[in-house]
């Protein structure tokens, strides 16, 4: 694997969007959606607020790294289209990822402009939300594939016929209705908080309920079968494979799964306190990204060096062989 300076750079914009992740959780858990008022992209009406409140500054914290992420990923756009060639596989995952980093922000800007933020609690706010979320994995996804292919991956070849390739589909898959639940429930947990762990079983149970807290009951279920088919496929295809990479990765993807599970329960047990949330989160964009790369490393054929210089660094990619 060799890490190029563009490769360094697609891995840095990979881990300043988690972190931009990881803050709109935040603002989420403490209710600062609502930070900056219904404007956007202004701050409530200011391109730098001067309001002293705290839920004004987490907000406009939120924007100002999602702008920063957004001309990160714009960056890597450009600079990837001067040094690979046309069709090439990196500079198709890069406009993919500019693609998906626009239509975050108009997620984005759409959740504050419908005032789906802060207390609401409508059927809408929690399509959205998962709407968000499925966005946020394909935005990491592609940007993932950026960075491993620039470091030296190599290009995948598809085949309708392998079974390997409706395993990881339908894995994949398993892990989005897996995370779009867990958004579902950080919501439900931070709009209805309990003061134990048995008034918050009482509430999963009650058919009075709200439907936030009536579906908290079911990502415990949908994370126990999710984690463990994700487990059983990656020893199936890692124990018939010979590739390095996909070993390393399919092994660390279920380490971080087992941790995730723990996580999870001790959430539950301590009312998903914010840092816990966090933590959480991160776990669960590991997983993503591990099983993207998993697919990526099952899928990967080798082909032949082509070498193209911008006159400051050398990139090493793969071309496929037809």
């Amino acid at each position: 694997m060799k890490l190029t300076r563009f490769a360094k750079y697609a891995w840095f914009v990979l881990v300043f969007n988690l972190g931009v992740i990881l803050w709109g959780a935040y603002v989420r858990a403490t209710g600062s959606g609502a930070g900056c008022g219904s404007h956007w992209p202004l701050c409530n009406g200011e391109v730098i607020p001067r309001s002293q409140q705290i839920e004004t500054l987490i907000e406009f914290t939120h924007r100002a790294t999602s702008g920063i992420a957004f001309l990160l990923v714009l960056g890597m756009l450009i600079w990837a289209w001067r040094i690979y060639p046309r069709r090439h596989r990196i500079r198709k995952a890069a406009i993919l990822s500019m693609f998906f980093m626009i239509t975050e922000a108009l997620v984005g800007a759409g959740l504050v402009l419908l005032e789906l933020v802060a207390e609401n609690a409508s059927t809408a706010r929690a399509f959205s939300i998962s709407i968000h979320l499925v966005n946020t994995f394909l935005l990491l996804a592609f940007i993932t594939l950026t960075a491993w292919w620039a470091s030296g991956g190599y290009p995948i070849r598809l085949r309708g016929g392998d079974a390997n390739l409706w395993l990881l589909v339908i894995g994949l898959l398993g892990v989005i209705v897996l995370g779009m639940s867990g958004a579902l429930t950080a919501l439900g947990d931070t709009l209805f908080p309990v003061n134990s762990l048995e008034e918050g079983l009482r509430q999963d149970f009650s058919p009075a309920a709200h439907f936030l807290i009536r579906l908290r009951i079911f990502h415990p279920t949908i994370a126990v079968i999710v984690s463990l088919y994700i487990i059983l496929i990656i020893s199936y295809i890692s124990n018939k494979t010979k590739k390095a990479w996909n070993k390393i990765i399919g092994r660390m993807t279920i380490l971080i799964l087992l941790l995730q599970l723990l996580a999870g329960l001790i959430n539950v047990l301590l009312l998903a306190p914010i840092w816990l949330q966090l933590i959480h989160l991160l776990l669960a964009d590991a997983i993503w990204i591990g099983i993207v790369l998993f697919s990526a490393t099952t899928f990967g054929i080798e082909g032949d060096v082509v070498e193209t210089e911008d006159n400051r660094d050398v990139e090493v990619a793969y071309s496929t062989s037809s």
